[in-house]
């Protein structure tokens, strides 16, 4: 067991890579796992998936499709939602991956002999001490929930180890790759579990008896036939992910091996470097290896975020975490709050601690029973979210304790309405749809939003995902979009959002990059 497997059992979680087979297919299977980023609670996968596994359960989705055309025919198979990163022109799109394709996934991994070689691999890839993979998907064992249980792993295993390295490590080089998820190239997941030689032999080429290849064309079949880029969004494409990474990690081993360094330590999140050396020369020729390597699997590093510090303690912190600790955090006046925050949220666009200071806003506002000028303040945080896409989520339970103290209901749906024209000025706007939709149900459900899974509220025939590949019946029943809308928690839907929740929103932004 490694120290981080260790770290782990001690805070009553345990890693994907602790689980026996069925532990680890019925993890992958919780609807959490499914689908990562944040929808209102109406939302709900667990009965879908559940019904796909029963039915898959024992078959293969090969004897339950059409030969032509397949699911890698239509470009439409997953649902893709563009999340707006910087209120621009940058995107990071999240998918909700076809239901019966990502249990299908999920039932080859987690066979016995396929589980027994993915954790045979990781093994390896993490045999070297110095090089420590800190991102490994776990759950919780607790009350708590797994979302909630990565975040507190993120500041415990990067956060805090990075400032107790500062003892032993003079310098401190940070990096990341561009654009990780959608330039991954699926034929590297071969290479990472089988290795590269075996993989690329002839006779394994079309091997569809390897897991690697079987991965390979699951996603393939997501993906419209491309060969380049996972799907993003999902606790199994995490762990795909880790697959490629933890190969990466071997790889930069062999080569810092090679050259002799043996004093360094580096500590990767993902796709996130953190590398410790105490000579920048060192340090410069752990990061031209780790160049190559990346190059090698069709990945490059991000120039913009990769910078050397002789400041450990200070780069163990991100930036923005710091100004926002430094700076004066509140105001006695909600509106001079409130443009505090605005303020840091323009210095530092879709930073971490905007949703800290956002979350802490909302619990100040969540007792509030009337306030004279609600309209400023719903016209700052509209402007915060407008420019800041992360923020969406709890951007939208603050709206939702601003607009219940509007009255009339017409008013009400007069904001909705202005808000809805304001972000129509942005192209790809679905996921900030869904939320605003969440505003809107209890005192105007009528407001229409083109977002498929908007849709779904009112619209029976509603499709999220292609289907059309799919000979089986019983199996284009089980995928039925339908399914995913919960009436039970659309009838307990309270007017404003808790601050429990927006405190789980608020708390994951911090580790997500």
């Amino acid at each position: 067991m490694s120290d981080f497997d260790a770290e782990v059992t001690d805070h009553k979680c345990r890693s994907i890579l602790e689980m026996p087979t069925r532990e680890a297919r019925r993890f992958l299977l919780k609807q959490k796992s499914y689908c990562k980023f944040d929808l209102p609670e109406y939302f709900c996968f667990d009965g879908l998936l559940k019904g796909i596994d029963r039915v898959l359960e024992g078959k293969s989705i090969s004897e339950l499709r059409s030969k032509s055309p397949g699911p890698r025919d239509f470009d439409d198979v997953n649902h893709l939602i563009l999340d707006n990163k910087d209120g621009r022109h940058a995107w990071r799109p999240q998918q909700l991956i076809h239901p019966a394709l990502y249990v299908s996934l999920v039932h080859h991994i987690t066979d016995t002999k396929h589980w027994r070689k993915i954790r045979t691999r990781f093994a390896k890839f993490r045999k070297n001490p110095n090089i420590c993979c800190l991102s490994m998907p776990v759950e919780s064992l607790e009350k708590t929930t797994d979302k909630a249980e990565q975040i507190r792993q993120w500041w415990s295993a990067v956060e805090q180890e990075s400032l107790s390295l500062a003892l032993d490590y003079k310098y401190i080089i940070h990096s990341d790759i561009t654009d990780c998820y959608s330039q991954i190239y699926t034929h590297s997941i071969a290479w990472a579990i089988h290795t590269k030689t075996t993989a690329k032999k002839k006779e394994n080429r079309y091997n569809h008896s390897l897991l690697g290849n079987i991965i390979d064309d699951h996603i393939q079949d997501m993906r419209h036939g491309q060969t380049n880029g996972i799907p993003q969004g999902s606790v199994l494409m995490d762990l795909i992910a880790e697959m490629v990474l933890g190969y990466a990690d071997l790889k930069l081993t062999q080569r810092i091996n090679k050259l002799g360094i043996e004093n360094y330590k580096i500590l990767r999140y993902r796709d996130d470097y953190r590398i410790f050396v105490n000579n920048p020369q060192d340090g410069e020729q752990i990061l031209k290896c780790l160049t190559e390597v990346m190059i090698g699997l069709g990945l490059k590093l991000n120039p913009s975020k990769t910078h050397l510090s002789d400041q450990v303690v200070r780069s163990s912190i991100k930036e923005d975490k710091i100004d926002w600790m430094c700076r004066k955090q509140s105001d006695e006046s909600l509106q001079k709050h409130l443009l505090i925050i605005h303020n840091h949220s323009v210095k530092y666009p879709n930073g971490g601690s905007l949703m800290r200071a956002l979350s802490e806003f909302h619990k100040r506002i969540y007792s509030l029973k009337k306030h004279p000028r609600v309209m400023p303040l719903v016209s700052i945080i509209v402007d915060i979210a407008y420019c800041n896409p992360r923020t969406y989520s709890v951007c939208v339970a603050i709206l939702t304790k601003l607009i219940s103290l509007i009255d009339p209901i017409e008013e009400k749906v007069v904001i909705v309405e202005k808000i809805k024209t304001r972000f129509s000025e942005l192209p790809n706007t679905g996921h900030m749809q869904i939320w605003l939709q969440r505003i809107s149900l209890l005192f105007a459900p009528e407001i229409d939003f083109d977002e498929p899974l908007c849709r779904l509220i009112n619209d029976n025939a509603q499709q999220v995902w292609n289907s059309d590949w799919i000979s089986s019946k019983r199996l284009k029943r089980a995928v039925s979009a339908q399914k995913i809308i919960s009436r039970k928690a659309l009838a307990k839907l309270e007017e404003v959002e808790s601050p429990e929740k927006v405190e789980l929103f608020a708390a994951k932004a911090e580790y997500v990059s």
